[in-house]
Formats: structure tokens, sequence, C-alpha cells
């Protein structure tokens, strides 16, 4: 007997599915794990899925077609890809400054995966409260320059209970994605917006970095309204599915100021008459986007492909 049900926990080749207000423990068929799947994960959380529960244990044997996912590289030589969560409506990006460092790098080819996917994502700019007045200034500026272009920002102190309620409005009723680092607080947020109890860790001193407390991708429901997706933190994220020359259109500012450019095919590396490197000499364009953009086309971070969750 075939069911239609929602992924809302995968952990490799077991997942459990929601369907009718029950959940059911399933296995993916192996025939579809084998059918060409280039992921290390053909099933993912937020994926729509045919399971037959009149075997045992129940089996996941076909899935509908995504409407969007978050996408990164995988660490698995063997496959290219590894998809965070399927489905959904919007993705939070939690960022630190320290404690950990959060580059802005790592910020941009989030924003990437997921605009090549027409994702809104909200930017949220955690721990506000351990920075220094100069610190805070720089959080100001990288808020005001990401605002600019297009994406909410928010500043968020969990421990002061600072836009807490802006969070939890921003959730309310979307199905929601929310990823950075392990150790930027996600899972903290999470717990202070629902009143979910889920376990947290310490940063670790001796490397400024985050500990795992979130080993599989799970969705969970929000008693406001809504559902919250949280994932194992990221130390890196390598892109994947991306024509080189249509990296530009995920970049808005980019894309914009690029009608201007010289030449239509123009790659906004080197070629003269180009408006985008125009801009930002002259501070149209921020530095640190223009440089996460080369990065990405240039593939320069191998270490994208390498890290694991």
């Amino acid at each position: 007997m075939l069911k239609t049900g929602t992924v809302i926990q995968s952990n490799g080749s077991n997942c459990i599915v929601t369907s009718d207000n029950q959940k059911y423990d399933c296995v993916i068929k192996g025939k579809l794990r084998q059918k060409g799947y280039n992921s290390t994960n053909p099933v993912a959380v937020g994926d729509i899925v045919e399971f037959d529960i009149s075997i045992e244990p129940a089996t996941i044997a076909s899935i509908h077609e995504r409407r969007n996912c978050i996408i990164r590289k995988s660490t698995n030589l063997s496959k290219q890809s590894h998809i965070i969560a399927a489905n959904i409506d919007q993705a939070v990006f939690v960022f630190t400054m320290h404690h950990p460092e959060t580059t802005t790098v790592f910020l941009d080819r989030f924003l990437v995966s997921a605009e090549s996917y027409s994702i809104p994502t909200i930017i949220i700019f955690n721990k506000i409260d351990i920075y220094k007045p100069e610190e805070f200034d720089q959080v100001a500026e990288l808020m005001a320059t990401y605002a600019e272009i297009g994406y909410k920002v928010l500043d968020v102190s969990v421990t002061k209970n600072h836009n807490i309620d802006a969070v939890r409005e921003i959730l309310k009723d979307k199905v929601s994605l929310i990823s950075g680092q392990s150790g930027v607080g996600k899972t903290s947020i999470v717990n202070a917006v629902s009143g979910l109890n889920l376990k947290t860790a310490s940063i670790s001193e001796s490397h400024d970095s985050g500990k795992h407390t979130t080993s599989f991708a799970q969705m969970l429901p929000l008693d406001f309204g809504g559902y919250i997706i949280d994932t194992p933190g990221v130390r890196a994220f390598g892109l994947v599915e991306l024509e080189r020359n249509c990296i530009s259109h995920y970049f808005p500012e980019i894309f914009k100021t690029a009608e201007n450019c010289r030449f239509y095919n123009c790659t906004h590396t080197n070629e003269p008459g180009c408006a985008v490197k125009e801009a930002v000499e002259n501070g149209e364009i921020a530095w640190s986007r223009y440089h996460s953009y080369t990065n990405i086309f240039f593939d320069e971070d191998e270490k994208h492909r390498r890290e694991d969750y």
C-alpha cells in the first residue's frame, strides 16, 4: 500500500516520513539509491515521497519533483553533491564575526546556491552581545551592504533576547531552513523561538569553532505555525550545478550593473569597459562581494570541496 508523505528526518539510508499526522520509519529502496542520482542522499528532508507500508520496514519507492533545494558539493568523491533540504519557503543563514568566524565568501557561496533556486534568504547576524564597539561597527556595515542588495538582515542575541520575536515572525507559517557553520548558534536560536530543548554545545576554545550537536537534518514543527529544518553545521560550502558564465546572475547587484558592460559576455575579470569593476572601484559594489564572485568564478577554494559537516 502506497502512501504520500514528507521526509522530516534523514540519516543515511533511513528516514522518518510523516503522513496523516503519523510518523513512519522508512528505508530507501535500493533501486532508488542506484537510479543515477548524483548525490550522497537521493532523499532529503523536505522531500515529498511515495512509500510502501505493506512491507517491513516501510520503503520509500519514489520522490516527487522538487520545487527547489539547497545543495552543496559532497565530500564523498564518488558523488557530486549533497542535498541539504528540499521544498523550502525560505532559508535563514546565521552569521557570526567570531566564535566562530564566518567569512563573507562562505556566506556568499550559500546565497548563490539559494539564488540559483530563487529561494529567499534572511541573514541573521548572531551573538551581537559579545562584540566590541569596533566589531559591532563592522557588523553594521555588513548588514547595510546586504540590506542594500535586497536581503532581509537581522541582528540577534539569544542571551539578551534581542530580536527573538522578530525571528519568530520571520519563521511563522513558513518552511524554513536554518544553516551556517557549527557553533554560530543555529540550535540556540531554534530553542529560543520555539521552546524546543534541542541539544547545544560550547565553542572549542582552542580552535574557536563549534562542536557538532546536530548530526542529521530534521524538520521540526513550530508551535506558532510553520516548520524549521535544523541541519548539521557546515564548515565549508562548495557549489555545484552552476554554469560558469551564469555565476554573476546570482549576485543581484553584479547582474544589474553588468547591463552597462561594453561586452555582453563580459566575465567581469579582465575585460576593458567592465561596468562591474568600475562599480567596485567606485564603492558602488562591495569589494567583499566582488571577491566572492571571483573566488567562485575561478573556483579558488578547493577546501570547499573537501570539508565535511
